[in-house]
């Protein structure tokens, strides 16, 4: 695989679209040292950056405190796009069908489903169990006795594995029962994600550079897992981070350092190099 020094247009990029867990964040979940920097001198540069992750926005606009008002996101793999503070975009999956999810999830038995409603989550009472892990994610959790008649906009379900079994219940239940009408993804051996149909990173970062006048052929995505294969197969610069699974080799043109050695914050210095060269 070519390494990222390789790429003749670095100094073209306009917008930088990155995964957060295992790609910008090293494995204790820090982010490189002097990211509000790098972010001021990209803007400085005229280059976008735009986190793109499974979180919900607050969550993702709070990890970024210094320039969440200039920054823009792709929270929620895509099912929604904010741009300096603003919602610019935004998904809504069908009330009647993310309660078949729901119920799903819950017959299958090893997952803990959550309903992800933009700023806030829907989870059983009997989850509580699992806040720990859910509210990294999600600051405000509401519990329920049953998601009997539960009606809220809600642009994503998310299942917790404990077991870490998420790959084998993706490819065994909820590929096979809900790819034809959801947008179904592992978030990581812990996580399945269902957006709408079509709805993924890749349509979020379109979505952004549309409202943005940016072409895709100016955007550098990074990543390291399937749910970011689209967005690294709609960007005209791909990278993954050594550390990515193997399989990911084939749906990107470059690779950079690993997240614990800092990847992302080293293709970034690059692209500023140069575009001062």
């Amino acid at each position: 695989m070519l390494s990222y020094t390789a790429d003749p247009g670095l100094a073209s990029i306009k917008l930088i679209a990155c995964d957060m867990d295992l790609t910008l964040l090293a494995d204790d979940k820090s982010q490189p040292p002097h990211m509000p920097e790098r972010i001021a001198a990209l803007a400085e540069a005229g280059v976008v950056f735009c986190p793109a992750s499974g979180r919900p926005g607050p969550t993702l606009e709070a990890m970024f405190p210094e320039h969440a008002h200039d920054m823009a996101f792709c929270p929620d793999n895509g099912g929604s796009i904010i741009y300096r503070g603003e919602l610019i975009y935004k998904s809504l999956i069908d009330p009647a069908l993310y309660r078949e999810v729901l119920f799903a999830a819950l017959a299958e038995g090893s997952g803990v489903p959550v309903l992800c409603a933009f700023d806030e989550a829907y989870a059983l009472t009997s989850a509580r169990v699992y806040e720990p892990e859910i509210d990294v994610y999600y600051h405000t959790i509401n519990y329920v006795e049953s998601f009997e008649g539960l009606d809220v906009d809600a642009n994503k379900i998310t299942i917790f594995f404990p077991q870490r079994n998420s790959k084998q219940v993706f490819d065994e239940t909820f590929s096979p029962a809900f790819s034809d009408r959801l947008s179904v993804t592992c978030a990581g051996v812990e996580w399945i994600d269902l957006m709408n149909l079509g709805v993924n990173k890749g349509s979020g970062i379109t979505h952004l550079c549309e409202r943005l006048g940016i072409s895709l052929a100016d955007v550098a995505a990074v990543g390291d897992t399937y749910n970011d294969v689209e967005m690294l197969e709609c960007a005209g610069h791909s990278f993954i981070v050594a550390n990515a699974a193997e399989h990911m080799r084939a749906h990107a043109t470059y690779e950079i350092p690993s997240n614990n050695d800092r990847g992302v914050a080293t293709l970034i210095d690059t692209i500023l190099a140069a575009k001062r060269a």
